[in-house]
């Protein structure tokens, strides 16, 4: 891994892109074997909802952890160029010209 980040030819834009998807690829690895385990539990423990009102437990870490996760997949597929801190040196670039 050292190597490739050494790597002269290699777009550091593109670079960071990739770096993000595949975070997002393991991090989604992940909420899927947590989340059915989750589910395992609650299925094997007698299915039991949040205080009787038909909601099975696991929705709530499953619809936390799945916002978390949304956002991830926004940072790394629709706005993975979104660094604030390039774009605001990108805009006082262009002012002083």
């Amino acid at each position: 891994m050292q190597q490739s980040e050494n790597n002269p030819q290699r777009d550091p834009v593109l670079w960071e892109i990739a770096e993000k998807r595949a975070s997002f690829k393991s991090h989604i690895g992940t909420y899927i074997v947590v989340i059915g385990f989750l589910w395992g539990i609650w299925f094997f423990t007698g299915g039991k909802t949040y205080g009787g009102h038909g909601i099975p437990w696991p929705m709530f870490p499953m619809l936390g952890w799945g916002i978390g996760l949304a956002f991830h997949f926004f940072g790394a597929y629709i706005y993975p160029k979104s660094n604030s801190t390039q774009r605001e040196y990108e805009k006082m670039i262009n002012r002083n010209k």
